[in-house]
């Protein structure tokens, strides 16, 4: 659901800021819905402390991120993780096994890029975001606040009522925290050619059950991941025995729709319904590498649906001509 705008009878407009203040709640909670939410207090929070803001202290945009990180901070406050099936234990060797979603994990979830205009997409990519759950709170607040925002040591610390060097010791150890998540250098934009080339391939695959071409556009190490089912898959093999399985339960005949999400190219993946028409399956996030997918979230949560903003059933018609 769209939030509110917060109107007041100020002068200062807080509205710019929004877009970006989701994206930092995001980053901090992993969660999109939570993200809104939070965003939504600390505009209503800021609208009612109007009358103390001090322009010669601060600018409205630092003062607005003091309110979201101390939103973002009460809100984390006893909070599990959001992981990923991958970051809870080892990969499946059993393609086969059974598909049972566990509901009781707060999974992390994708994030809309066509909802807000956040300027960075490279921090927002669903590895570095899974890799900031594992940091303690405040870790991931320096984090975010000094690596994507780029706020000075100094601004942080009065942000988070600490010191210069606190702050800079946290981001120490948040950074070696996080170096496993890789250099958001390797990822390729999804507008890149190379990279729309092999969605292209992957997408035409897909739709015609093709999986040894599937299995081709894959790195020999590919994860398939598939929240709020907690299994994974890790190589080639396993992922196109498992897409065998899909296609085998689900038929032939898919449509694809081709979306962005976290800064990743995405798809939004539409199973055949007997009686015509396709029913909504999945969203799918994907990483590619070198010319190659080398992971892919697979996204079965209806709330995600509803944060794409995406219809739930489509017929071929429509289909192939939104396409």
């Amino acid at each position: 659901m769209r939030r509110p705008r917060v109107s007041h009878d100020g002068s200062v407009d807080f509205e710019p800021y929004r877009g970006e203040l989701v994206a930092y709640c995001y980053r901090m909670l992993g969660s999109f819905h939570e993200a809104e939410d939070l965003v939504q207090e600390t505009m209503l929070r800021a609208w009612k402390a109007r009358d103390r803001y001090d322009s010669t202290r601060a600018s409205v945009r630092t003062w607005l991120y003091r309110i979201a990180t101390n939103v973002c901070l009460t809100a984390l406050e006893g909070r599990a993780r959001r992981p990923l099936p991958s970051g809870l234990g080892t990969p499946s060797d059993d393609p086969g096994a059974p598909l049972t979603p566990v509901f009781d994990i707060p999974w992390l979830q994708p994030f809309p890029d066509a909802r807000f205009d956040t300027g960075v997409r490279a921090d927002l990519r669903l590895a570095l975001v899974a890799a900031m759950q594992v940091l303690p709170p405040r870790q991931r607040a320096v984090l975010v606040l000094r690596e994507v925002l780029e706020f000075s040591a100094a601004e942080v610390a009065a942000q988070l009522e600490t010191t210069v060097p606190a702050v800079n010791s946290t981001l120490q150890r948040a950074r070696a925290a996080v170096a496993d998540a890789g250099d958001a250098g390797e990822v390729t934009e999804p507008s890149d050619p190379g990279v729309r080339a092999v969605i292209q391939r992957y997408v035409e695959a897909f739709e015609t059950a093709d999986v040894p071409a599937l299995v081709r556009l894959l790195t020999d190490e590919a994860v398939l991941e598939m929240p709020p089912v907690p299994l994974w898959y890790r190589g080639s093999r396993d992922y196109g025995l498992f897409m065998d399985r899909v296609f085998e339960m689900r038929g032939r005949g898919w449509g694809m729709r081709q979306l962005t999400a976290n800064g990743q190219p995405a798809l939004a993946a539409y199973a055949p319904e007997p009686g015509g028409g396709h029913r909504l399956h999945t969203l799918q996030v994907l990483t590619v590498t070198d010319g190659r997918v080398a992971h892919n979230v697979v996204f079965a949560d209806p709330s995600v649906f509803e944060a794409f903003d995406l219809p739930r059933r489509i017929s071929f018609d429509e289909f192939r001509q939104a396409r």
